[in-house]
């Protein structure tokens, strides 16, 4: 068992990656995961609930660990998943180890298990070291967010995790979808600048804008938010600033400490939007001055915020 893995920094700057393959060939690609939305990896012994749906679908069954009900998933299986073709035969994708490795991990206020053949090392990387997806031409659907480098310089694919999770389970996009009908539209002229680099993130989160009848910026990292403000005449107009935490080139932290130490910003109220549900960056995101943090991305509760800062008096 690996546990303790979220004890590392991260408000420099930086990230730490957990690095697993899916193959067992010499040249197998190597996937990653942000150790934040990590509680532990196991070599699962235990019994299996195995799913109805078999041979097309990417949640294998149900783990029972420590007396709790964990969903697993096959990352082989969902790398070939197409949620236009439901039923496509994911069957011969299967990854199949009998080590079991489990990576159980907590983000977004869910619990899953991922099935992967082997764990490597963790790695530590300046997000201005960290690709998003698209500087490489990849789909639009893309199941890989980012891209860095490995020890021997081998290509690591950052999963899309939230992208799974929403894959594995549409019933939660669909109570995303009910919640959006309990929200009414803010009275509100103010600009709302949103740092975003995930794509299945970015389009629940400007369902829920639209919907607020708000207007609205989008920008795929840290960075290009920050050279807007930078060049921003009329800042007066921002209202309130969304940012994800985990971003290629510029993360969330030095998002929040750059715009509350800066003049033009310091006064403008910052939300969290973050799948990252762990104590660690709650309090850290609080003490660099957010004045909210929402796990992604729930209607209400960034309408109550958003509510709050933009029909101030």
């Amino acid at each position: 068992m690996v546990s303790g893995l979220q004890e590392m920094p991260h408000t420099k700057n930086e990230a730490q990656f957990l690095c697993f393959l899916l193959d067992d060939c010499h040249d197998a690609q190597i996937y990653a995961i942000n150790v934040f939305k990590i509680r532990e990896v196991i070599a699962y012994d235990g019994a299996l609930t195995e799913a109805i749906d078999g041979d097309n679908t990417i949640v294998l069954g149900t783990l029972l660990v420590r007396n709790e009900a964990i969903p697993l998933i096959d990352i082989k299986r969902w790398l070939h998943f197409n949620s236009q073709d439901l039923q496509r035969d994911l069957s011969k994708h299967s990854l199949v180890d009998d080590k079991h490795l489990v990576i159980i991990c907590d983000f977004s206020n869910c619990t899953v298990g991922l099935q992967v053949k082997q764990v490597k090392h963790i790695i530590q990387r300046n997000w201005e070291k960290i690709q998003a997806s698209m500087d490489h031409g990849l789909k639009e659907d893309s199941k890989i967010i980012a891209t860095t480098r490995y020890e021997d310089n081998s290509l690591v694919q950052v999963l899309d995790i939230e992208k799974m999770v929403s894959d594995a389970f549409p019933a939660m996009m669909d109570k995303i979808e009910l919640n959006l009908n309990t929200i009414e539209k803010i009275k509100s002229n103010k600009l709302v600048l949103i740092a975003e680099d995930s794509r299945s993130a970015i389009k629940e989160l400007e369902k829920i804008i639209k919907r607020l009848g708000l207007r609205y910026l989008h920008f795929s990292n840290g960075q290009e938010l920050l050279i807007y403000i930078e060049h921003c005449d009329n800042i007066e107009d921002v209202g309130v600033i969304i940012t994800d935490l985990e971003m290629p080139n510029l993360s969330g932290f030095e998002v929040l400490k750059y715009l509350k130490k800066n003049e033009k910003t310091k006064n403008i109220p910052t939300l969290v939007n973050s799948s990252m549900q762990s104590s660690a960056s709650f309090e850290t995101a609080l003490d660099l001055g957010a004045n909210g943090f929402v796990i992604k991305s729930q209607p209400k509760v960034i309408e109550e915020y958003l509510r709050q800062f933009l029909e101030k008096e």
